[in-house]
């Protein structure tokens, strides 16, 4: 079991009325990200060009709200409702495999077949986002999820974004058995493929009990919450040739990760609700 199965100060998530509150009153700008589209890789001739991020870009974590990212950053990840900041590599988070509480109904209305449940008929439920499991269990459900998932998937490149991060990979530790790491690697494949037929790399966030498949899957690069803090970097280092974007939310483990880390991956450290500036409690440091 991955440690990033445990409370979930390990996982953020993004806010839809935080975001659209911060959009409003400030649209990023950024600053001008001249090395951003290095190391462009073709895929098949039905996928359009993938630009994976570079690798040590000064990166802000934006998921919680959408604000002008400081100045020399040059990576920020915004929530799929969000818009890009202009200039910068855009990585654009969609949480994938479970449902955003106030999108629960309309899963509900449109997809009711594809929430997972218990024996009993009851939802299983994320418990400490208060979010329902998808159901990634049969190859039929996945390609249902997977043209919901990747319509956001495209509308994400629509708006100029560069990549996608989808979250909640390490889904199949909450369902108690219900589904399992081969289920979830499935889908992600699917999305993998969405992701590059629309011209974006797709980032593997967290879950290090699938770094292995990583590569198999399609993944390009990570987004690594506190794998300082659990001695993990080293792992998403070595698998993504060093294109690694990491997320501190202790003092203590942010110095730790810098010191050791700071030269080769993008590290930052956040508030664990990851405030828009301005907010009460906003941190933003890098290495």
């Amino acid at each position: 079991m991955s440690k990033h199965s445990l409370p979930p100060l390990l996982r953020r998530k993004g806010s839809k009325a935080i975001i659209a509150a911060a959009v409003a009153a400030t649209v990023g700008a950024g600053v001008a990200f001249s090395q951003a589209f290095a190391d462009q890789t073709a895929t098949s001739a039905a996928t359009q060009t993938v630009t994976p991020p570079t690798a040590n870009a000064k990166f802000d974590y934006q998921i919680g709200g959408a604000y002008t990212p400081p100045t020399g950053v040059k990576a920020v990840s915004r929530d799929r409702g969000a818009s890009p900041a202009a200039g910068l590599y855009n990585i654009c988070y969609v949480n994938a495999f479970q449902t955003q509480p106030d999108e629960l109904d309309w899963w509900k209305s449109k997809h009711p077949d594809l929430l997972l449940k218990d024996s009993g008929g009851d939802y299983v439920i994320d418990e400490g986002w208060d979010e329902v499991l998808l159901d990634t269990s049969t190859a039929a459900k996945r390609d249902k999820l997977a043209a919901v998932v990747g319509g956001w998937i495209k509308g994400c490149a629509d708006s100029g974004y560069q990549a996608v991060e989808p979250d909640n990979l390490d889904s199949y530790e909450r369902s108690d058995g219900r589904l399992t790491k081969s289920n979830n690697a499935a889908f992600a494949t699917l999305l993998a493929q969405k992701a590059h037929a629309a011209g974006l790399a797709i980032a593997q966030k967290n879950t290090t009990d699938l770094l292995s498949k990583g590569k198999t899957i399609g993944f390009d690069f990570a987004v690594a919450e506190e794998c300082g803090r659990f001695d993990e970097c080293g792992d998403y280092a070595s698998t993504y040739n060093n294109r690694v974007f990491v997320i501190e939310y202790r003092s203590s483990d942010f110095d730790k990760t810098c010191s050791k880390w700071g030269s080769k991956l993008s590290v930052v450290r956040r508030n664990v609700a990851v405030s828009p500036k301005g907010s009460s409690g906003y941190v933003f440091k890098t290495c």
